[in-house]
């Protein structure tokens, strides 16, 4: 990260995110392991951080919806620099920071995703496609969240033990149509994969 940019996180409480990004005039979803627990109902384990998923296209919905936070851009390899007011992430950004003040620690992540003629783009690889409206589900007190498939697809690239973690609780969630679209989008982009063979 940039030097002397401190790292330090105190993630917003889920709630709180729920309800700034539901001014949000755009779709917009929970994700990380967040996602998770919102799928399966239940708290699973601590969190560092706190993501939201947000399409491309989308991205100005975070200055409008955080308006006097501070947001960073995560700038490949491992930069954050300011995101100025109205400028437009190119597709090589997908992180942003964001803090209420200069000095705070970071409370929110927002993720930027690829999408086209109604289909959600993986940004790791853009042959795993879905329906942007299949992507998401919504739990019982009303917030938006990834699909747990979706979201343990990009676990899958180095999974550490808190996403081994987070595929054991997800897994039993999954049917027979979820846990194969899984398999064939981990097979596709990262090959022979445990996950995978554990889907099938």
């Amino acid at each position: 990260m940039t030097a002397g940019i401190s790292t330090r996180w105190d993630p917003a409480p889920l709630r709180e995110v729920a309800a700034l990004f539901g001014r949000a005039g755009c779709r917009w979803w929970i994700a990380g392991g967040h996602a998770i627990e919102l799928a399966a109902g239940r708290a699973l384990r601590p969190h560092d951080d706190i993501d939201v998923l947000l399409l491309r296209d989308d991205q100005h919905a975070v200055q409008e919806v955080l308006a006097g936070w501070e947001w960073w851009a995560a700038d490949p390899p491992a930069t954050l620099r300011p995101w100025r007011p109205g400028e437009h992430l190119h597709s090589g950004v997908h992180d942003i920071w964001c803090r209420p003040a200069p000095g705070t620690a970071w409370r929110i992540q927002v993720m930027l995703d690829e999408a086209g003629r109604g289909q959600w783009v993986s940004r790791r690889d853009d042959g795993v496609r879905r329906p942007v409206a299949g992507i998401g589900a919504v739990s019982p007190d009303g917030i938006p969240y990834l699909r747990p498939e979706i979201q343990l697809y990009y676990k899958a690239k180095r999974p550490r033990p808190k996403d081994e973690q987070d595929f054991d609780a997800a897994l039993p969630l999954l049917g027979t149509e979820r846990r194969a679209w899984l398999a064939d989008a981990i097979t596709h982009t990262f090959g022979s994969h445990p996950w995978a063979v554990r889907l099938r």
